[in-house]
């Protein structure tokens, strides 16, 4: 027998090694684009289930009319899936639970997810979406973030904005459906989506406007559509919005300010001997200490007569009078009379006649001299 020869050809599993080896890792961790899951068919679980699941939620009063009318299509839509649901009309819940021919495990979930959101006021229409691979939803409960319910009421009216606009505004950018019930939120559409969603709503409720957020989310939709800037850091393009909270408290008049904290304790006061050791009394005689002790106590009497005294002259001290008359100013230049002016003045006045025009003196002259021609 021959001995093996041995092969230079290399394996196909080297092969592969190099190649890996090779590939970038931004290439792996990127989805290419347009790629999708391919379906859960019954070829991945011919046999089935082993046991039965089965999920229940309550619905309120008002929407039993609207679940009525459209459980039939409800019932059309989870048999595709193999899920069967019951509506109880008198407990008010829905049911949904697996059955022999169900093949998909997680469908069970989607039909959890389906009565979950029809119970919240989601229209069949929008919860049906739900059944898809790509779509997921989500509840997001807003009722205990806020303790004051006219405030919890007003950022509620804020997320859904005039006539609705913020909220078609949010779910333009995220491509999800948001319907604002109650004490929830609720949301189907794209897990990415979802997250976005879900940010706005409890930022809101922080007292924290919407329109901050969308705006950042616009940036963000803009930036998507570049390639270059797809790998990139977007912090330098994104809007930092600083939030001012200005307190209303009313700040005191007098304010206490703390002393800065030592270990050392405060120096022990002097006692009643030390004081008279550092005076000199302490040596005294009995006799000097109690002659000491009444001419303090006559200096302090003398000083408190003195006050009550001044305190009783006050009421015999007159107040003191306005003067009487004024005293006269004196005449100045412009408060001075022009004799001479107003005497014009009066020879003019007498010259002139009203409405008429103003008399010639020299005119008045020769009739008169016409007039004494005629007497004569």
């Amino acid at each position: 027998m021959a001995a093996p020869t041995e092969s230079t050809s290399e394996t196909p599993t080297n092969k592969k090694q190099k190649k890996s080896e090779n590939t970038d890792e931004t290439e792996l961790l990127t989805v290419p684009d347009g790629w999708k899951e391919p379906k859960f068919t019954r070829d991945d679980n011919p046999k089935g289930l082993l046991e039965e699941s089965s999920f229940a939620t309550l619905f309120p009063k008002y929407r039993e009319a609207y679940l009525k009318e459209c459980w039939p299509l409800v019932q059309r839509a989870l048999g595709e899936v193999f899920i069967n649901a019951t509506l109880d009309l008198i407990e008010g819940s829905m049911t949904v639970n697996t059955t022999k021919k169900t093949f998909d495990p997680y469908a069970i979930l989607r039909g959890r997810d389906l009565i979950k959101l029809l119970a919240r006021s989601v229209p069949f229409e929008q919860a049906v979406r739900i059944l898809e691979d790509e779509v997921a939803c989500d509840i997001i409960k807003i009722g205990t973030l806020v303790r004051n319910r006219e405030r919890f009421v007003k950022r509620r009216q804020r997320l859904i904005g005039p006539k609705g606009s913020t909220l078609k505004a949010l779910e333009l950018l995220t491509n999800c459906y948001v319907m604002v019930q109650g004490n929830t939120v609720s949301a189907i559409g794209p897990h990415n989506g979802l997250k976005e969603v879900r940010k706005v709503v409890l930022d809101t409720m922080k007292n924290i406007h919407p329109i901050y957020n969308i705006k950042t989310l616009m940036i963000k939709r803009e930036l998507a559509n570049d390639p270059e800037l797809r790998t990139q850091s977007w912090e330098r393009f994104l809007p930092n919005f600083c939030q001012t909270s200005l307190s209303k408290r009313k700040q005191p008049k007098k304010k206490t300010v703390k002393k800065e904290y030592t270990p050392f304790p405060p120096p022990q006061p002097d006692s009643k001997i030390d004081k008279e050791l550092s005076t000199g009394e302490f040596f005294l005689r009995e006799s000097e200490k109690r002659r000491q002790k009444m001419t303090e106590i006559r200096a302090k009497q003398a000083e408190v007569l003195s006050k009550r005294q001044e305190q009783r002259q006050k009421a015999f001290i007159p107040p003191k009078e306005k003067p009487a008359v004024k005293k006269s100013k004196p005449a100045t230049t412009e408060n001075k009379i022009d004799i001479q002016a107003i005497k014009e003045k009066v020879k003019k006045a007498k010259t002139k006649k009203l409405g008429a025009p103003p008399v010639n003196p020299e005119m008045l002259s020769a009739k008169d001299g016409k007039r004494k021609k005629v007497k004569s």
